[in-house]
């Protein structure tokens, strides 16, 4: 029998046990609530107080590649590394008082210095200065972009006031080998010239972001790391061949020195396909110090400079008779060294001769001024335009490359008398390389005028493959007028003066030279001052390359004599680096004279 003095102790016990239950269960919801229900809002307020911490996650910007998949441009790790001067005294301190284990700093900052290349006096001084502005301190800034290996010698060190944040930069491992065309980023990584820039949408990472929580005693907390992960950027591929270009550009910073000239390049267009295997141009930056070359240089002039093409354009105006006025190789024309024509217009050759019986061929092989004048008038100037619109001329190339420069030509009934003649060979209107590469693509490959290229793709992160859009192919003129230029441009360089300079043994070649005169700014030509233009293509029974090669201002050889050794090493090069084999079947030899 329960009597009441034992039944209230037991009530008591049973009303405390539920008072602490009901208090364990609310600090289980509570504890639910706060580590499941709301974690992430909890844990995002918990970023906000003083041991939240953060790092950022750099994404890798993408590579440039040549055709081949070579880099040109890529990334790598560097180090920006620090010290804490604050801590770096009060270890002075224990060690003095042997209380520490760790060596003085006058004897660590000499091995710092060994490694990252400044005198031991610098690196001390660093720290002093940051101790005199501010005793408690603890930062200052010891070298930035140290390298990997750098990096760790300093770890080694094993010292707790270095720290060292890693973060991507920019290499260029064959240094100026495609500097013109590649471009540059600035030390903060921001891309600032050429492909770099004009792609960036191609090449750039996005940077992600690590989030945590830390304890006081400096230590992440586990399970409190929330990631946003970074993005890599894409793989540019262009249409250059490394090797090549590397061995064009060693190639014309030779010539252009030996000729005196102001400015070289060569250019190399596949004729099937549209697309550049170099650009090679003296002087050229190296990304990897572009502040080291004049601001003038640090873009590819090949795709920003126009030009008058003077005689190569009688190419183009030979195409246009025979494609549109029914000329043919050995059709003639009567001209000496000085012609006159209609509205009082004068057109002098470069040599004096009497009066020739010129065919067609002829008036290439020797490039005469008055001879092309005259087949000129074989169709009407409206036709001419047309055409030279058609091969391109004035209109760029939209190769891909920032900015490209267009050549300049203005509509035929805006040409004066004199310029009616002057633009049928290269005087009253300018070009490009690119422009010019293309047009003789045009006339030496069946007539149909191809897109020209130096971006392959853009290869994404997730492997997305994005191709550059491009314009379809259009003929210009037909595969017989093609044809017949073929062998009078073959005959030019089997003809004329400068044959043997640029002779390729066991290969047929043609092409044609030009000496364009050079403005002052003000409406005149400059006296004596050329810019001087060899193009060529090869082999000249079935093309697959074209060559152009330009000097800007020779005063050693001032005529395009200059261009030919230059031009032969180039596309001798160029037949190697793509294994064409010779020719098996013979020139056809056309007459000069009528």
């Amino acid at each position: 029998m329960t009597t009441r003095s034992t039944r209230s102790p037991r009530r008591r016990t049973v009303v405390a046990l539920g008072v602490v239950l009901a208090v364990l269960a609310g600090f289980v919801v509570r504890l639910v609530d706060i580590q499941v229900v709301n974690a992430d809002e909890h844990v995002q307020d918990s970023l906000n107080v003083a041991f939240a911490g953060k790092e950022k996650l750099y994404g890798t910007r993408g590579a440039i590649v040549d055709t081949n998949g070579e880099v040109l441009a890529g990334s790598i790790l560097q180090y920006d590394c620090q010290l804490d001067p604050l801590l770096i005294t009060q270890i002075d301190s224990a060690v003095l008082e042997k209380k520490s284990k760790y060596r003085l700093w006058a004897d660590v900052s000499d091995d710092v210095a060994a490694v990252t290349g400044q005198t031991p006096e610098e690196v001390r001084q660093i720290v002093g200065d940051a101790l005199a502005e501010n005793s408690a301190t603890q930062y200052a800034s010891l070298k930035k972009g140290l390298s990997t290996e750098q990096f760790r010698a300093l770890a080694d060190l094993k010292v707790p006031y270095l720290h060292c944040q890693e973060h991507p930069a920019r290499t260029y491992p064959d240094g100026a080998v495609a500097g013109n065309l590649i471009g540059f980023v600035g030390t903060d990584g921001q891309p600032l010239e050429s492909l770099e820039s004009s792609q960036n949408s191609c090449l750039a990472a996005t940077n992600g972001e690590l989030t945590y929580e830390r304890g006081k005693d400096g230590v992440v907390i586990p399970g409190t790391e929330k990631e946003d992960p970074a993005t890599d950027g894409g793989t540019l591929q262009l249409t250059i061949d490394r090797d090549l270009q590397w061995y064009l550009q060693q190639l014309i910073a030779e010539q252009t020195q030996n000729m005196v000239a102001q400015r070289g390049a060569i250019l190399v267009y596949e004729v099937k396909t549209g697309k550049v295997r170099a650009a090679a141009e003296y002087p050229t930056v190296d990304p990897n110090n572009f502040a080291a070359a004049d601001v003038s240089d640090r873009t590819s002039s090949i795709f920003l400079h126009q030009f008058e093409p003077g005689s190569t354009f009688k190419g183009l105006t030979a195409a246009t008779v025979i494609d549109a006025g029914g000329q043919t190789p050995e059709s003639t024309v009567t001209a000496s060294g000085l012609e006159y024509f209609p509205g009082g217009v004068r057109v002098r050759d470069s040599f004096q001769h009497p009066a020739y019986d010129y065919t067609l061929t002829g008036v290439l092989i020797d490039s005469s001024n008055a001879g092309i004048s005259k087949f000129s008038e074989k169709v009407d100037k409206q036709t001419r335009y047309d055409y030279f619109k058609r091969f391109g001329i004035g209109d760029g190339t939209d190769s891909g490359y920032p900015g490209e420069e267009n050549g300049l030509i203005y509509p035929s009934d805006e040409w004066g008398a004199q310029t009616t003649y002057n633009t049928a060979f290269g005087q009253g209107v300018t070009t490009t390389m690119p422009e010019l590469a293309r047009a003789y693509g045009a006339i030496v490959d069946g007539g149909v005028r191809m897109p020209l290229q130096i971006i392959e793709s853009c290869t994404k992160a997730d492997g997305t493959v994005v191709k550059p859009e491009v314009a379809e192919p259009e003929r210009v003129i037909s595969e017989s007028t093609s044809a017949q230029m073929r062998e009078m441009l073959e005959n030019v360089f089997l003809q004329a003066n400068y044959a043997k300079a640029v002779e390729i043994p066991g290969y047929r070649i043609g092409g044609k030279t030009g000496t364009g005169e050079k403005t002052d700014g003000n409406g005149h030509y400059k006296q004596g001052v050329y810019y001087t233009t060899m193009v060529g293509f090869a082999p000249a029974d079935d093309p697959e390359y074209v060559v152009v090669v330009t000097l800007d201002e020779p005063t050693k050889v001032t005529s395009s004599a200059a261009n030919a050794t230059a031009f032969q090493k180039a596309m001798t090069q160029v037949l190697k680096t793509y294994r064409v084999m010779p020719s098996t079947t013979s020139p056809v030899l056309l007459p000069k004279f009528g």
